[in-house]
Parts: C-alpha cells; sequence; structure tokens
C-alpha cells in the first residue's frame, strides 16, 4: 500500500459518538498534570496546571487516532515516547478541552471512566472560572487532581509539596502588599 493509499483509507473511517465513547474508555485518559513553572508565581503560587486529554494507540493503527483528531477538529498526534511505538493523540489547548472535549464528553456518557471525566470536567470549569488564583481554589483544584486516576498513584510529588508551597508563596505574595 502507498502513502496515497492509505490517506485515502483513512479518509473513509467514520466515527459514531458511541464509539468514541467505547474507544476512550478502553484507551483514553482524562489528566491534570501541575508544574513546576517560575513564571505563574504571582498567579497560581508558582505551579502551571494543564488539563489534557489523550487518546493511545499503535502506530499501526494511526488512522483511528487522525480519525478522532478529525471529528473534534483540536488536539495533534505525537509518538508517546522518544523511541515508542504507541502515538498518542492529545488535546492540551484550555480552550479546545473546554469548548470541545467536555461537552462532548458530558453529552456522552463514559462508563469506565466516568468519575474521572466529572472531576476532570470539574477541574476545567474551576480554571475556566479563575478559582486557582485563589489559595482556597488552588488547593481544591490540586486535592481534585490528585483524586483522579486511582488517587494519583502514579505522580512524582506528593500532594504535600504542591499544596505547602503554594501556602508559603501565597504568604510571600502578601508581604509584598
Amino acid at each position: 500500500m502507498t502513502s496515497g493509499d492509505n490517506q485515502q483509507e483513512t479518509a473513509r473511517i467514520t466515527l459514531e459518538p458511541a464509539w468514541i465513547v467505547g474507544f476512550t474508555d478502553g484507551e483514553g485518559c482524562f489528566s491534570v498534570s501541575l508544574h513546576r513553572n517560575e513564571r505563574y508565581a504571582q498567579r497560581s503560587f508558582g505551579w502551571q496546571i494543564n488539563p489534557t486529554f489523550h487518546l493511545y494507540q499503535h502506530r499501526v493503527h494511526a488512522d483511528v487516532l487522525e480519525a478522532v483528531r478529525r471529528y473534534f477538529g483540536v488536539g495533534r498526534i505525537v509518538p508517546k515516547g522518544h523511541s515508542s511505538s504507541v502515538l498518542t493523540y492529545s488535546v492540551q489547548r484550555r480552550t479546545d478541552v473546554a469548548e470541545v472535549i467536555v461537552p462532548f464528553f458530558v453529552r456522552h456518557q463514559l462508563l469506565v471512566k466516568d468519575h474521572d471525566f466529572r472531576v476532570f470536567a470539574e477541574i476545567v470549569d474551576g480554571l475556566r472560572r479563575g478559582e486557582h488564583f485563589t489559595v482556597d481554589g488552588f488547593e481544591r483544584i490540586v486535592r481534585l487532581a490528585y483524586s483522579m486516576n486511582e488517587h494519583g498513584k502514579q505522580r512524582a510529588r506528593k500532594i504535600e509539596e504542591i499544596l505547602n508551597g503554594s501556602s508559603e508563596t501565597a504568604r510571600q505574595a502578601y508581604r509584598l502588599e
């Protein structure tokens, strides 16, 4: 098969919402990453909060991820790792997550990942409202993020490291005013 043939085959894939829901329940993830970023010191206590929707698939089936990307009209497809044979479709842009991904899964309920999605949607809404700019709102969003995906068992940092840092950063900011 030539690359041109493959492109023609990809164009023929038509996805239904129920299929996307099932695929997401099996191969998807809603995550909220927290990264130390000093540029955010005055805004969100030195932490950058990134809600992201992911779907995974072996590169042999890249056409499926491309069909999902076309369906939503947002996101990108990249290798999962430097030498990985797995591809990741991800939507990271906050407006795309809030305006495309969240409304889709509100209309089309997940089965397996419904709890994580509902927490994810609550976090996205809190970020949209700017809750993360207050100590209480920031701490609420962090606690919600750590309640997802088996209570954050794969996170590199303990929740206390983030929350203690936010309180200290807030105290320092208030002293500067």
